[in-house]
């Protein structure tokens, strides 16, 4: 009994540490646990928040990049669009030029076609007023020159 006796007593001389010791723990968990524990907390939120708003930032950043590339395909097809028309304008105005310059070559062709025949007509004309004149010339010119061989006997 001696032993639970001494023990007893180490138990009541225990008791004012333990006391002491859970005093410190209130007051250290009061004063010092409880507003760490709220910063962690509070800079957790931030820390979340930050990365929410960061979320939220690389999103908008997403939609307006792709917002970006839609309008600039859209540009690039509306440059092309207009590129496509001029090109077709110039390759018809080139076409109606190249009409209008073959018409014109046709028409001087034409002219120049018809200006030969005409002159070839005259000519033939002219020859052919020409032609009973010329020949009495001709015949006119055989007769009367002496034949070369036998000094005219021959004739």
């Amino acid at each position: 009994m001696d032993i639970l006796h001494q023990l007893g007593e180490l138990f009541l001389d225990a008791v004012p540490t333990v006391v002491i010791v859970l005093l410190f723990y209130f007051f250290l968990r009061w004063t010092f646990f409880q507003p760490i524990q709220k910063a962690m907390a509070e800079r957790s939120a931030h820390i979340e928040g930050a990365r929410a708003e960061a979320a939220a930032a690389e999103a908008a950043a997403k939609k307006e990049m792709e917002s970006y590339r839609e309008a600039m395909s859209k540009a690039r097809e509306k440059i092309y669009g207009e590129q496509e028309a001029e090109r077709q304008a110039a390759l018809e105005e080139r076409a109606r030029l190249l009409k209008e310059l073959r018409a014109r070559a046709q028409e001087e062709v034409d002219a120049a076609k018809t200006r030969i025949a005409q002159e070839a007509e005259a000519a033939r004309g002219e020859i052919e007023r020409q032609t009973p004149e010329l020949a009495k010339d001709i015949a006119r010119v055989i007769l009367e020159k002496p034949s070369p061989v036998g000094g005219g006997a021959g004739r």
